[in-house]
């Protein structure tokens, strides 16, 4: 493992919000100060808490989503391609990220213990919540790579960097040091912190976490726990509720906020304090604020997971019959208006705008809070100061333009877009930088947890329990509950409760970067299903690229200068020897 400067660095950012966490301190506090106050601790910890937002941490989380079937992208195409190795920079990256989080964690927790200006009890619910983003970052990478070394606190680089020849820790190992950092937290953070400190770990994102990590290990009982506790606020009042409207989510900012958060990145935009994640630029447009890159978008799969609104699957048969066995160049004639040369509507050609459109609103209402879809209208701007509705048109053969009042794909692909975590407008002036998106980004939000615990019993072979679950993310946007009546929604089994919980997950979490480590913690077969030779097409039909997914994949190799620089790494992981 290289180098990693352990002085704790304090940009003028930190993941979390009112304390003015997003701008506090501009200083640095390295470990070889003496700490003495309960400000220097906190600075320490916010150290800490500032790796989140990095992009190879949890900055680029959504981009997670083109390496599996809901979404395409031209970041990280190496791997969707089936083309990276051990020397690709996302692997090698992605380890560097989590040690350098996990060596500020030491750091903090060595330089706190010998605190005298802070009370013991203060001390301990520190240390709890270092644990807490310490056993995160370990989670991360026993997700992606398997076992891997373990270091704690008791190491100390600046001492011993030279000597850190670790060999990798089991599996079993890493997830036993992890759950034993997460038993602390559980025991010390509070349920709640003050306003100032909206966004810091507390017990039921610990209680969250705890089970997340059980579940990935099919410890069904010890998830189903811990999923309980804080669903059915058994020892606390925690206060987690599905906020009622579920576009409002991925549009926090500026001090707004929801009980559906249990553990989040704040972030924040404005002139001088432009400390938030790129989803903007990335997930944006040409027509929206600061012009857009489009480096990610929603696949056309994903477009057709979303159901009727009566709970059918959809089938594009039942709006234009024929559909499926239309040619892409018919189903352009089909969907197709007529733009000039400027890129502004000049004629309707053959195609229904109005029945095309509503093929799509008379669908889950996720589908509409989550892309921008043929004919739809997006609350756009033509840079960054001129606010417009932008009209999301069709041409076969030239693309739109948002001087002319349509949307514009950076990179040419006729494919659906994010409106999700995507400013309207200029967000009021909220945002100046399309690099830093003021958005409240979250990690585990209340809808995963009664999801994750729906998985857990039906796993646990208790289907009743899990549909009541299930059910209750779908009545948040008036979907019909499973077993509701109709024959569609009805469900006998645990394999069909596995396959409905799937694709609710796909649904309801597009765009947050959680389907790569769902469909491999599945396994290989769904994995491979999914996303192994299957390919990318655009709205017509066409071809874009091909995914390719292989079982060396459901781990990422050790990246192969950390080998050089350690060979106790070896073994790599299978496919990768």
């Amino acid at each position: 493992m290289k180098k990693i400067f352990l002085s704790i660095i304090i940009v003028s950012l930190s993941l979390v919000g009112c304390y003015d966490l997003d701008t506090y301190p501009g200083n640095k506090l390295g470990e070889n100060l003496f700490w003495k106050t309960e400000n220097h601790a906190k600075q320490g910890l916010m150290g800490i808490y500032a790796m989140m937002k990095n992009n190879h941490a949890y900055g680029y989380q959504f981009l997670f989503d083109h390496l599996t079937d809901i979404a395409y992208g031209y970041d990280y195409y190496m791997m969707y391609l089936g083309t990276y190795d051990d020397r690709s920079g996302e692997i090698q990256n992605k380890w560097q990220t989590m040690y350098d989080g996990i060596q500020r964690t030491n750091s903090f927790i060595r330089s706190i213990s010998s605190m005298d200006g802070i009370t013991e009890d203060m001390k301990k619910e520190y240390i709890a919540e270092a644990k807490f983003l310490r056993a995160l970052f370990y989670f991360t990478l026993l997700d992606l790579y398997g076992g891997v070394p373990y270091y704690d606190e008791t190491t100390n680089l600046n001492a011993e960097y030279i000597n850190l020849k670790k060999p990798r820790s089991s599996a079993e190992e890493i997830r036993a040091y992890i759950i034993d950092d997460l038993n602390e937290a559980v025991s010390m953070l509070p349920v709640k912190h003050a306003d100032v400190d909206y966004g810091r770990a507390t017990k039921g994102a610990a209680y969250a976490l705890r089970g997340k990590v059980y579940l990935y290990n099919k410890e069904w009982k010890k998830a189903i726990a811990d999923f309980e506790e804080i669903v059915n606020n058994k020892s606390n009042a925690y206060g987690y509720a599905l906020e009622p409207d579920y576009a409002r989510i991925f549009k926090l900012y500026n001090g707004a906020k929801s009980n559906e958060m249990i553990f989040s990145i704040q972030n924040k935009s404005g002139v001088g304090t432009e400390y938030g994640m790129p989803m903007q630029a990335l997930m944006g447009t040409r027509s929206a604020f600061g012009s857009c890159w489009n480096t990610t978008v929603p696949s056309t799969q994903l477009a057709d997971m979303y159901e009727f609104q009566d709970g059918r699957p959809f089938d594009w048969d039942e709006i234009f019959p024929g559909y499926h066995s239309a040619t892409p160049e018919e189903r352009k004639k089909l969907f197709s208006v007529e733009l000039d040369a400027a890129g502004a509507v000049i004629g309707l050609r053959n195609a229904d705008t109005t029945k095309i459109l509503n093929a799509y609103k008379s669908r889950d209402p996720r589908l509409m809070a989550t892309l921008i879809v043929p004919y739809s209208i997006y609350k756009g701007c033509i840079g960054k100061t001129i606010p417009r509705d932008m009209l999301f048109a069709l041409d076969y053969n030239r693309q739109g333009n948002e001087n002319q009042g349509t949307i514009r794909n950076n990179k040419g692909w006729v494919s659906y877009l994010y409106r999700k975590f995507v400013v309207e407008y200029n967000l009021g002036g909220s945002i100046s930088d399309r690099l830093h998106t003021p958005f409240e980004f979250p990690l585990i939000r209340y809808a995963d947890v009664l999801l994750m615990l729906a998985e857990a019993y039906n796993e646990d072979n208790r289907l009743d329990e899990s549909i009541t679950e299930f059910n209750k993310v779908r009545a948040r946007v008036n979907m019909p509950g499973l077993n509701s009546g109709p024959s569609w929604l009805n469900v006998a089994n645990q394999e069909e409760m596995a396959e409905r919980i799937r694709n609710e997950r796909a649904v309801e979490f597009s765009g947050e970067g959680l389907r790569f480590s769902d469909l491999r913690r599945w396994g290989w077969e769904i994995a491979q299903a999914a996303i192994s030779d299957v390919d990318a097409v655009n709205i017509y039909g066409e071809f874009i690229y091909q995914h390719k997914f292989k079982q060396r994949d459901m781990l990422w190799p050790v990246p192969g200068v950390e080998i050089e620089r350690n060979p106790a790494l070896t073994p790599n992981n299978p496919g990768w020897e």
